[in-house]
């Protein structure tokens, strides 16, 4: 079986000597000795600002729209994971969503400025398969209108653009180390942001709002990374040359096999320094997606439909028309993308698209 992606197990060997320490720290959780190590690591090999390592991807969603968003109006892409818009109604705010680029797969900065009201609070934007948002115009967007920016890079692991990581953008970042990401903690995330004072109050929103164990700083909940989870990442960490390597090889396979007379494929933005993370191909229609989705599953090959439906059609949330979207959610799908991605299964993969494509 081929699936979209598989889980990069680290040898063994180096997963058990993390846990050797566990036992012998007699420490699983609560700010520990592995979770600083990882921290320390992930902070310079990212060149991030600050970072937080958390237990998902998603409760530093919530927790920066908890702390920011105010129960107002979040500016949002329905071209994204549910959790995006899944957090800003968990945090009893409203999503407001602008449709996207066609090429980018981004939202569209130039639609936002539109959908801004007096109750807008924060601008909630995803980095799409990897591939940054017009950063530097949602910047100025905020600035102007005195908004928060939080960016949903939960694909965005090593990213950079202009020379940056992708995570020193936005007042908050976050990014998702789950099993099937390029870099994972079995299941995990983290929370970037710019400076101290932002840190300090994401650090003890994390952590029940504690300073210190008998007094607190505000509210919080718990969303702290374990040992456990940390020693799986220290564990992937020094293979992340290797990880990237390997998908750069099968992308490229794609780039040079795949027939794009009659398909479409991710637009990068200029200065992006890719990673790797997702293979979207975007086909003419639906039907012919469909098609071809069901000739792989028969031979044992499962792409996803990723983004796909349209977040507007969740049933708490009302459709705003975010017609490019729509369009674009029901056309594309992601091609299996993993390390050790053989050859021949991609040889197969490729006829199977190109002798169904019209």
């Amino acid at each position: 079986m081929i699936n979209v992606t598989k889980t990069f197990f680290p040898p063994i060997e180096d997963y058990q000597k993390h846990l050797e320490r566990i036992w012998d720290n007699q420490w699983l959780t609560n700010n520990g000795e592995l979770y600083k190590e990882l921290s320390q690591k992930l902070q310079d090999y990212l060149g991030a600002n600050h970072i937080i390592p958390m237990t998902n991807g998603t409760l530093p969603i919530q927790i920066a729209l908890n702390a920011y968003a105010n129960q107002g109006e979040v500016i949002t892409t329905p071209f994204s994971y549910v959790a995006t818009t899944a957090s800003i109604v968990w945090e009893k705010c409203t999503p407001v969503f602008v449709d996207i680029h066609p090429e980018y797969l981004t939202i569209d900065e130039t639609k936002i400025e539109a959908a801004i009201t007096d109750k807008t609070t924060a601008i909630l934007a995803t980095h799409v398969y990897g591939n940054p948002c017009a950063v530097e115009e949602i910047e100025a967007i905020a600035k102007k209108h005195n908004l928060k920016v939080i960016y949903d890079a939960a694909h965005c692991f090593r990213v950079t653009y202009k020379g940056q990581s992708i995570f020193n953008y936005g007042d908050v970042s976050t990014c998702s180390f789950h099993a099937t990401k390029l870099f994972h903690t079995g299941e995990g995330g983290a929370l970037f942001c710019q400076d101290k004072q932002i840190y300090h109050e994401m650090f003890y929103r994390h952590n029940f709002g504690h300073d210190g164990p008998e007094k607190y700083h505000g509210l919080g909940l718990n969303a702290k990374m374990s040992e456990l989870q940390a020693a799986m990442g220290l564990s992937v960490l020094p293979y992340m040359q290797e990880i990237i390597s390997e998908r750069r090889r099968v992308c490229k396979y794609y780039d040079q096999h795949l027939d794009f007379s009659l398909l479409s494929k991710l637009q990068l933005r200029e200065g992006t320094d890719w990673n790797y993370s997702y293979y979207p191909v975007i086909f003419k229609t639906e039907t012919e997606l469909l098609n071809i989705k069901t000739n792989l599953e028969n031979n044992n090959i499962n792409p996803r439909r990723y983004f796909f439906p349209s977040l507007e059609e969740l049933p708490y949330i009302q459709s705003s028309n975010c017609q490019i979207a729509k369009d674009i959610g029901e056309r594309v799908m992601c091609l299996p993308l993993y390390v050790d991605l053989k050859d021949a299964d991609l040889y197969r993969i490729v006829d199977i698209i190109n002798s169904n494509l019209k």
